[in-house]
């Protein structure tokens, strides 16, 4: 089961050169997608919306292992991005129900069972964990599509089986922990311990709910600590619901607490809290500069930080078009544009430029549109009207500035959150679509004349979280993953994620590293230890 849930997300999420992923481009989803669905027409976003067949069960906030109102009795609505209207209203915490949710995880730290647990007896619970939300994958993946406008197919058969792998991957690590015997200069014996470090305030977007959920609470575990975890108040449900399920496998009381709220409430009270000992945070750079101050004007815990991008894809002169095109979109366009790694900067070698650009126009032309739990979607709604009237406003900014419109540029329906795919050409460096993060489904394609030149380009931004190359050279390839300026770069790929591969930024796309082993060491203490030995027959 394990590997084939692995082999389909490959499929899914990655874009290689190979035989299996030109057939997907090709002669499966998007060749058939006719039939089912309207593209890029006003008909797929006006239709009406398909009734999930999940229910909302938890809206409240999760606190010492109970689902709890907040302090103040207050609550918020999270709505549906499809249409506006509202899902349900959620307790909305504040500064008192995170002192709350950080003094259960400080007493299950403290005093309870969790990290006096074998690493053993966790990593079964972790593995009990991913078993049920395996078992109760296609009621999660309906809650994350309709509090969050994403495809149900993308949710139910990419994001909840990633979900599930990721817990069990960090399950994997929680007995394989440990520390080293050090040789020192002189009689004596040290050794270093590898800890817990705490209690961990954690704080989740919404492009992303449960993946970055996963990416934040397994390693934490795994590691033997406890969480607070405050989520994206645009999309709160998921993540309670798989919480529940933790609960269910046998997580501790108090070991994993859920608040949802508001960032200038709830978040900014566990940024700053003073018994919080580790902060994580992905979101934006403006917004993770401010959890970077709170967090040291309080205790200086320290912070890691996932946060924004503005990622090069670099098309080569050898490149086969079709395939560019094909790849550059999904760089792009892929989760609405709603991904801090999208590839925002479409850089075309000037001698195949026009050609990409008529058929990057005719691809965005073709892109399914509409309820994302219609069979064969694929973009559904942005995730709110500030997106929404953000994205129109940077392409409002493009045209304005002089960039070629090829296609798009408006919304799609009359209700809901729907954008057109849209296509820019002619894109300048200085442009505001050129340097900020458009966040929404805006390709701007720059025209370069050599490797020199793309690169100084490419680097030249506050950002450095990825970069896509797109080339048959082994030595292009070569030269541009060392050159660029990014925390990754994938080669003739994009949006290639694992549990094991370490994702973070350069420069002000963040700090300090997320997934894989790199992970772990952000929930860790390191200790030494050292003891005088007496006549030791060896050193």
């Amino acid at each position: 089961m394990a590997m084939a849930s692995s082999l389909r997300i490959s499929r899914l999420l990655s874009r290689s050169l190979s035989s299996a992923s030109t057939s997907f481009f090709s002669s499966g989803r998007s060749a058939s997608l006719g039939a089912r669905v309207s593209k890029y027409s006003t008909n797929a976003a006006t239709e009406e919306p398909i009734k999930p067949s999940v229910q909302v069960e938890h809206t409240q906030l999760l606190i010492d292992g109970k689902f709890v109102d907040a302090a103040s009795g207050k609550t918020f609505p999270t709505l549906d991005p499809r249409t506006g209207e509202v899902i349900a209203h959620v307790a909305e915490g504040h500064s008192e129900d995170i002192d709350r949710a950080v003094a259960a995880a400080r007493k299950a730290f403290d005093q309870g069972p969790w990290p006096k647990m074998t690493a053993y007896e966790r990593q079964r619970i972790l593995l009990r964990a991913a078993d049920l939300i395996e078992k109760h994958n296609d009621d999660i993946a309906a809650l994350e599509t309709w509090d969050n406008g994403k495809p149900y197919e993308q949710s139910a058969q990419i994001e909840i089986p990633m979900l599930v792998r990721l817990v069990r991957y960090y399950a994997g690590w929680a007995d394989k922990i440990h520390g080293l015997t050090v040789p020192a200069d002189g009689p004596y014996h040290v050794h270093t311990l590898h800890e817990p470090i705490g209690v961990a305030g954690q704080i989740i977007p919404w492009n992303f709910p449960l993946l970055m959920f996963a990416w934040k609470v397994g390693p934490a575990l795994a590691c033997g600590n406890t969480i607070v975890l405050k989520t994206a108040e645009q999309t709160p449900l998921s993540a309670l619901y798989v919480a529940r399920l933790f609960l269910e496998a046998g997580l501790p009381p108090g070991v994993l607490n859920i608040v949802s709220g508001y960032g200038p409430t709830a978040g900014a009270a566990l940024a700053s809290h003073m018994d919080v000992d580790k902060l994580a945070f992905t979101g934006s750079t403006e917004t993770g500069k401010v959890v970077l101050q709170l967090a040291a004007k309080s205790n200086l815990k320290p912070v890691t930080l996932e946060l924004g991008g503005k990622s090069p894809f670099i098309v080569c002169e050898d490149a086969d078009v079709d395939q560019a095109v094909e790849l550059a979109h999904f760089a792009l366009f892929f989760n609405q544009g709603q991904c801090c790694c999208a590839g925002s900067r479409t850089f075309v070698h000037e001698n195949i430029h026009e050609e990409f650009v008529a058929k990057a126009k005719a691809r965005a032309l073709k892109r399914a549109v509409g309820d994302p739990f219609k069979s064969g979607i694929e973009q559904g709604p942005q995730i709110d009207s500030n997106q929404f009237e953000k994205i129109l406003k940077y392409i409002r900014s493009g045209v304005e500035s002089g960039a070629t419109l090829e296609t798009g540029g408006d919304r799609l329906g009359n209700k809901g959150y729907y954008v057109q795919p849209t296509v820019f050409s002619n894109v300048q460096d200085g442009m505001l679509i050129a340097k900020e993060e458009i966040f929404g489904p805006v390709q701007s394609i720059f025209k370069f004349k050599d490797i020199g030149e793309v690169i100084e380009r490419a680097n030249n931004t506050r950002y450095g979280l990825a970069a896509g190359v797109f080339t048959k050279n082994i030595d292009t390839a070569n030269t541009l993953t060392r050159a660029l300026r990014a925390g990754t770069v994938w080669v003739n790929c994009f949006d290639t994620f694992d549990a094991a591969i370490p994702f973070g930024g350069y420069k002000m796309s963040g700090q300090g590293r997320e997934k894989g082993e790199y992970s772990l060491k952000n929930y860790l203490q390191v200790k030494a230890v050292v003891t005088p030995l007496k006549n030791p027959a060896w050193l």
